[in-house]
């Protein structure tokens, strides 16, 4: 098996190879049998290795510990969905399921790619290919998946593996990683279709809806990604946190800041011409900060808990980083004629300056989190001192920057293209922000002191306030016009401009996230050292220990203890934390007990036992607001998909459109939805 494995790799890394030369050859001699023969060389790429990733899936579930990495990640005791999820356990077969993931998307890439982008389809492949070979490289010669144990001459088999990491027998684990995995790898397609694009000039914006739509795609993959990765922090981890600002988190969300100013700039694209080169830039930044966090994860640069072991792998990212990052600032360069702006910014009280401020505030948060997670690695190089930096340091700087978008997020909506007037402004903005200070004025009668928590109360009801009325507005058109009732009316509305009320969706799931985030304001903890019979306080919660047990199975032995939660003398639930010792990893893990309700989530962390082994250490935590994270989460998804769904009708906006290379410009004339004109534009 581990021979064949190999052999399949190596055959997909010589086709994708001649993927590469035949796409090239194929478009410079205008040679369609050789572009179609790069095609069908992709596609054998990806049955090759899915051959690969089958065996080695196979080689983990059967058990095969002749394979080093079946040995390492898994054992005999081991449940069958985390012997399937050891596939990205680790370094190998992480690469391996990159590999997989990269050669997927190409296929479904050349299947669909419509006609009338056979201009830059080859060089799409040729983008591809080249980062699948990348890849493949890595899978055949420097972590191959299939290497396996010797002793001497021969091969040996040991009798049981490690184990999976303790940390990653959880559930999320099996859902979690994937789901990045295709944010990460998914950003390649958007990249070589810019890339394309740039080579061939090619003319008009038809690229740029392809690009905008796997763009969003991916993105919605990455933020699967990133919150069920803080769902499992949240519940694994033992400490409560959803985010710790670790080097390995940093490097998941900065591709995904970069994608999410993206698909907010590239409207200005679309209507306006405008941001080319500011585009270009932003597809390219996100493929390689992709490319960036996973040189991260692999290297050992930084020290995390997602990390792998370190590794010498890190050289070839950085070759490949180098290579690609000047290549595409040549291109972009080169082609700056190519890229320039059809029309120029015409007020700052605007929306397309509001898109503006918006990428640059992005951007803004995006330096900051990529200074401090390279600044330890900085400061060892010069000073040969490693200077940590901490998650005070990231709130102080992305908690105003946060604020700062989330107003932003309030006033796209009420300011008009092109131009807006001061009156108009101050009739759009009365209402929403009256229920915001209302609010900021309510929760300081209250007692509530906390600036960035009233700020951020306050923000998140004026965005709510704008999205509802702008729901409203445009629906009670559609019901007084079609005599329809007003949910009707309001999906009738939202199908006739998915993106623009999908987006409004996605906003207001965001809202409800800032509201969870922001309860960490007035979060609660305790940690005491308890016996059965034992009780304490946290907040209005009583505590009362009843009973501690142990006991083991063949994968791992264990602490249990049952608390009984009282409040105001009444029994009202009952959380059962337990710490668990893996015999095989020989490892620790905790697996907590939470009572989740919408206001608060009580939080209990079996921490381990007393020196003398009489007492249980007992982490208790309060954390407000925090299940709004999740419901945001599901809120967020349902917008994405629904930009995703074609709109029922075309919007077209004035602008000036390029026809081929002339210097002429025709205008495209304004249609207006069935509905009448936009509120406040």
């Amino acid at each position: 098996m581990e021979n064949l494995g190999s052999l399949t790799i190596l055959l997909a890394l010589c086709l994708a190879a001649y993927a590469v030369l035949a796409a090239a050859a194929g478009r410079w001699k205008r040679n369609p049998y050789l572009n179609l023969s790069a095609e069908r060389a992709v596609y054998s790429v990806w049955v090759l290795v899915t051959v690969a990733s089958g065996l080695l899936v196979y080689g983990l579930i059967a058990g095969d510990f002749r394979l080093a990495y079946v040995a390492a990640h898994t054992n005999r005791a081991l449940p069958a969905a985390f012997k399937f999820a050891a596939w990205w356990g680790g370094q190998e077969g992480s690469l391996l399921l990159w590999s997989w993931l990269l050669a997927t998307y190409s296929a479904i890439v050349v299947f669909s790619t419509p006609r009338q982008f056979r201009g830059i389809k080859p060089y799409v492949v040729l983008v591809l290919m080249v980062t699948q070979c990348f890849f493949l490289i890595l899978n055949a010669f420097v972590a191959s998946p299939f290497q396996v144990l010797a002793v001497g001459r021969g091969i040996t088999e040991v009798p049981d593996g490690n184990g999976l990491n303790p940390l990653l027998q959880h559930w999320a684990m099996v859902i979690h990683p994937p789901m990045l995995y295709l944010g990460y790898v998914g950003f390649v397609v958007p990249f070589a279709f810019a890339m394309g694009s740039l080579i061939t000039r090619e003319p008009g914006e038809s690229w740029i809806h392809v690009t905008r739509r796997w763009t969003l795609i991916t993105w919605i993959f990455q933020t699967a990604g990133i919150i069920l990765g803080a769902g499992w922090a949240y519940a694994v981890l033992g400490w409560g946190g959803y985010w710790g600002w670790d080097p390995v988190e940093n490097a998941s969300v900065l591709p995904w800041i970069t994608a999410t100013a993206f698909l907010h700039s590239v409207m200005m694209q679309e209507k306006k011409g405008m941001m080319k080169v500011w585009n270009m830039v932003l597809v390219s930044a996100t493929f390689f900060l992709c490319i960036f966090g996973t040189f991260l994860t692999r290297s050992g640069v930084v020290s995390s808990v997602h990390a792998f072991a370190q590794s010498p792998i890190g050289k070839y990212f950085v070759i490949f980083l180098a290579g690609g990052i000047a290549a595409t600032v040549y291109l972009i360069l080169d082609r700056l004629d190519y890229l320039k702006s059809e029309t120029q910014l015409e007020s700052v009280l605007s929306r397309e300056s509001t898109f503006l401020f918006n990428n640059l505030i992005l951007l803004a948060s995006c330096f900051a989190v990529l200074w401090g997670t390279l600044f330890p690695v900085i400061s060892e190089a010069v000073t040969n001192e490693k200077i940590s930096v901490g998650a005070p340091f990231f709130n102080r700087v992305n908690i105003p920057i946060g604020l700062f978008l989330l107003l932003l997020t309030g006033m796209g909506p009420l300011i008009a293209w092109r131009r807006s007037s001061i009156e108009s402004l101050r009739r759009a903005f009365f209402w929403p922000a009256v229920a915001g200070l209302a609010l900021i004025v309510i929760l300081l009668a209250l007692g509530v002191r906390h600036f960035y928590a009233l700020a951020s109360f306050g923000l998140c009801v004026f965005v709510a306030w704008t999205i509802v009325s702008e729901f409203l507005k445009g629906s009670l058109i559609i019901r007084a016009r079609q005599r329809m009732n007003l949910p009707r009316a309001m999906v009738e509305l939202t199908h006739r401009n998915t993106r623009r009320y999908g987006g409004y969706v996605v906003h207001m799931g965001v809202v409800l996230m800032f509201i969870g985030f922001t309860g960490a304001a007035f979060n609660q903890d305790s940690t005491e050292e308890v016996k059965v019979g034992d009780r304490f306080h946290l907040g209005r919660y009583e505590l009362a220990i009843q009973d501690l047990r142990e006991g083991d199975n063949d994968n791992y032995s264990w602490n249990h203890a049952v608390v009984g939660v009282y409040q105001d003398g009444k029994r009202i639930d009952t959380l059962e934390p337990e710490r668990r010792f893996y015999k095989a990893s020989r490892q620790p893990s905790a697996v907590v007990s939470i009572r989740r309700r919408l206001h608060e989530d009580l939080y209990l962390n079996f921490a381990g036992m007393s020196d003398d082994n009489q007492r249980a250490v007992m982490q208790a935590y309060v954390f407000p607001l925090v299940s709004w994270i999740w419901i945001g989460f599901w809120v967020v998804l349902a917008g994405s998909l629904v930009c995703l769904v074609p709109s029922k009708q075309r919007l077209e906006y004035a602008r000036t459109q390029v026809v081929g290379m002339k210097e002429s410009a025709a205008p495209v004339e304004p249609r207006l939805p069935a509905h009448g004109p936009e509120p406040n534009r």
